[in-house]
Formats: C-alpha cells, structure tokens, sequence
C-alpha cells in the first residue's frame, strides 16, 4: 500500500515532480502560495488545503521544491508550518539551499519532533522532471531514504546516497559549480562565434563528437544561441545558487576564481532585469554590452 504523501512548491520543477506521484497513484495532498499552481495537480487527482499543517496531517512524507532556505525554514517551522500540529514522518528536501542549512534542520527536526529530514537536491532540469529521469543526491539517515525508494524512483532514475544530513546539498552545490561556470563559458564561446561570422545554432552539433561537447551545451546551446525565451530556470535563482558555491567555498577555505568570475557575470545580468528571464539570457549582456556587430 503506497505511503499518502504531500508536495509543498509547484513551480517549474515542483510540478511536473509531483504530478509523477499523483499519476503513479500516491494520496497526494498539495499546496502552493500561488493557488493557481496546484490546480494541474488536483485536476490529476490530488487534494489541496489550507496550509502546510494541513498537508502534514495528512501525509506519512512531504515533499519540498521551494526557492531558498528561508522558504524553507517557513514552510517547516513557522506558524501553520509542517511541525506546528502532526509532523509528518519524514520531510525530503529538493531545495538547494546549502550545507548548514540542510544539518541545522536535520537535527532540529529529529532532535525536537522525531521527524527524519533528507535533502535530496536534484539536476536535471524540467525535461528530466516531467520525465521523471532527475538525478537525486541524499544525505540523511541510510535507513530512511531507504524506506522511500519506491517514491522516489517515481521521480529520478538515479538516487544517490551520499552520506549524513547535508552531503547532497555538497555534491548539488559541487554540481552547479561545473553548470554554472560551463554556462558563462558557452556564453562567450556563441558570441566569439557570431562576431567572427559562425552561424552559432549549428555549433551543438558541430562539436557533439568533440571534446567541447557537454551535456550543457547539448540541451542549452541552441535555446542560448537562438535567444530563445522559454523560462526552464531563471537567473535569480542561478544567482542563489552561486551565491551558495561562494558560501562553501568560505566555509571550507577553498579558492574558487572561476565560481567567482560567473558569480559577477550573473549578477550584472540580474543588475540589467534579467533575473526573472530563462539562465540561456544571460548571453544577451553580451548583445547589450557593445559586444554585438
């Protein structure tokens, strides 16, 4: 019999994650700041509420896919959040939201309320969400991830166990470190290209056989080249996740120029608007830039 679980954060990769579960045929319960999000969800079956309390009490294991560690903090421990009631057994944790924040509320929520927290950041984009083909990394107890394989397989083909609380945030983080560098690279790459006169959309598959081929530039490069504006990430939050590289990084004495290049990079496209435009936008500081011929 399939555990009743909940999913709190339908956005862009919330969503089609938790439409999985409803679609395998978990009791489902939702819920969204954004009321119009969970309306797919309960149109494919699920229920909705009033707030996370009320999807705490109905489920054995809540889901979360939220934006940063506050949202986190909130969801979980504020007023008529997931602990303020009936905790539900287990929380898991698709938020990338960084080292300490993952341990703090490991021990709080085993220590405080017998709840097993595991944070199982995730890549793969919304194409591997909707396909439920993620790669999941977990930390936590091993026995509770365990327990849930049979829901988790629902969303990713590989699940990782990467050791204690906090582990999968590190290998997230370590992850966006080669997305995040190798994105601003391809940035420049495509406009040395155009500006030399290459036509920059046929390059994914010029260097496919190549060693520049990446799988970066297999599902970004043309969309970057095209200045294609479908939104699959946004820069405000590629934004926070290097603002996380940089915090490890400090946390654990490591240089990281390169991290620190893209961080500035990103953030003159934040500082121009682009922070609610797809990541591929951040090319267009080059087109803005007097880069452009």
């Amino acid at each position: 019999m399939n555990k009743p679980v909940g999913f709190i954060g339908l956005g862009l990769m919330g969503q089609p994650m938790c439409l999985r579960l409803v679609q395998a045929g978990f009791t489902t319960t939702v819920w969204n700041r954004t009321d119009t999000k969970t309306q797919t969800l309960v149109d494919a079956g699920a229920s909705t509420t009033s707030g996370p309390a009320e999807v705490a009490a109905n489920s054995d294991v809540v889901f979360l896919c939220l934006t940063d560690e506050a949202a986190v903090t909130e969801i979980v421990f504020g007023e008529n959040g997931l602990v303020s009631g009936n905790p539900p057994q287990a929380i898991v944790d698709f938020s990338t939201i960084g080292l300490k924040a993952a341990r703090n509320f490991g021990a709080e929520l085993k220590d405080s309320y017998g709840v097993a927290y595991i944070d199982a950041p995730v890549t793969g984009g919304v194409v591997g969400a909707e396909k439920g083909a993620l790669t999941m990394f977990a930390g936590g107890e091993a026995t509770a991830v365990e327990d849930l394989m049979n829901i988790l397989k629902h969303m990713a083909t590989d699940i990782i166990y990467m050791g204690d609380c906090g582990t999968g945030q590190v290998t997230k983080i370590c992850n966006q470190v080669m997305v995040m560098t190798t994105m601003v690279t391809m940035a420049e790459m495509i406009k040395l290209a155009e500006n030399g006169g290459v036509a920059s959309q046929s390059l994914p598959e010029i260097f496919a056989a190549g060693f520049a081929n990446s799988r970066i530039l297999e599902v970004f490069g043309e969309q970057m080249a095209s200045r294609d504006t479908t939104v699959t990430g946004k820069l405000k939050v590629a934004q926070k996740d290097l603002d996380l590289i940089l915090s490890l990084g400090r946390d654990t004495a490591t240089s990281l120029p390169m991290s620190g290049i893209a961080t500035q990079m990103v953030r003159l496209a934040i500082d121009k608007g682009l922070g609610e435009n797809d990541i591929t936008q951040f090319i267009r500081i080059y087109d803005d830039d007097g880069n452009k011929k």
